[in-house]
């Protein structure tokens, strides 16, 4: 692969025009970059707080194959390639001087991304994270389903929203794309979070969803606080969020689930997900 096959912009919009049939090709195996593309395309920089993104596309003969993302400070995000294309690219990067914090991307195309960036810059990957991206099937809600019912959040769950928004990043090692009020403000706005909540009333599980982007929306976050777990909660709130989906017109609802959380990986298939491909994610010292 020559370095030159690789197109690189900072304009969403001119990359989008070339790409966006190869990202909506396979909705459910993109929808990393479709949509934080298409969140970026909508609502600029400010909708994950980045400095200096980046997109590229690897074209040949006029034909898309594959795509790369970076919104500072996150992870490099690639779709599927081959070794080779890895290798080259992660040498083109180096000698361009992008630095990266790490990747994620299918596990074969991290992993292989990963070891060419420790060859090409000297810098140690270590793995962080191992998932799992699962396709919505035949809705199945969880028998019994705890007491209590699902409602989608409004301007009074705010503060409650906040503070598992930021519970959420803390739990999973992540750092915030924005802050806690613009987070729940932009969700709020468009009913896209969901609680379960008790008899009485009292939230004790949400679960989030993504805008739809080529008929696909991708369920996340999923939280429940470390005192209520154990009670269904979380599996009551995903079927909740995943029927919402479906009733605005997905076609392709997924999700991701840590690979090293068994609990989450069999609810998640008891409710009618199923295994798309495992991501990796690297840290990059």
């Amino acid at each position: 692969m020559r370095p030159d096959d690789w197109h690189l912009t900072d304009d969403v919009d001119s990359f989008l025009d070339r790409a966006a049939d190869f990202l909506h090709s396979r909705p459910a195996l993109h929808t990393l970059p479709l949509t934080v593309t298409e969140a970026l395309r909508t609502r600029g920089a400010d909708a994950y707080g980045t400095d200096a993104p980046i997109f590229g596309r690897l074209e040949r003969a006029g034909e898309v194959r594959a795509t790369l993302f970076h919104t500072p400070p996150r992870r490099l995000n690639l779709t599927p390639l081959t070794p080779e294309e890895a290798d080259s690219l992660a040498a083109h990067l180096a000698g361009l001087g992008r630095p990266l914090p790490g990747v994620i991307a299918d596990h074969d195309t991290a992993t292989a991304f990963a070891e060419a960036w420790q060859r090409h810059t000297g810098a140690t990957a270590m793995l962080h994270e191992r998932e799992r991206l699962y396709r919505l099937h035949t809705l199945t809600p969880p028998e019994p389903l705890p007491q209590g019912r699902g409602r989608v959040v409004g301007e009074q769950d705010r503060e409650q929203l906040m503070l598992w928004y930021r519970e959420f990043v803390a739990a999973i090692g992540g750092s915030a794309s924005v802050d806690a009020s613009s987070w729940a403000d932009t969700r709020i706005t468009h009913g896209r979070v969901t609680f379960w909540e008790t008899p009485d009333g009292t939230p004790v599980s949400m679960a989030g969803m993504t805008p739809m982007v080529a008929g696909q929306i991708r369920v996340a976050p999923v939280y429940t606080p470390a005192h209520l777990r154990g009670h269904g909660y979380g599996g009551a709130a995903t079927a909740e969020v995943s029927r919402a989906a479906l009733a605005a017109g997905a076609t392709e609802v997924v999700l991701f689930a840590d690979l090293a959380n068994p609990t989450s990986n069999g609810l998640y298939q008891r409710i009618g997900y199923r295994p798309v491909t495992d991501f990796a994610l690297y840290n990059f010292s």
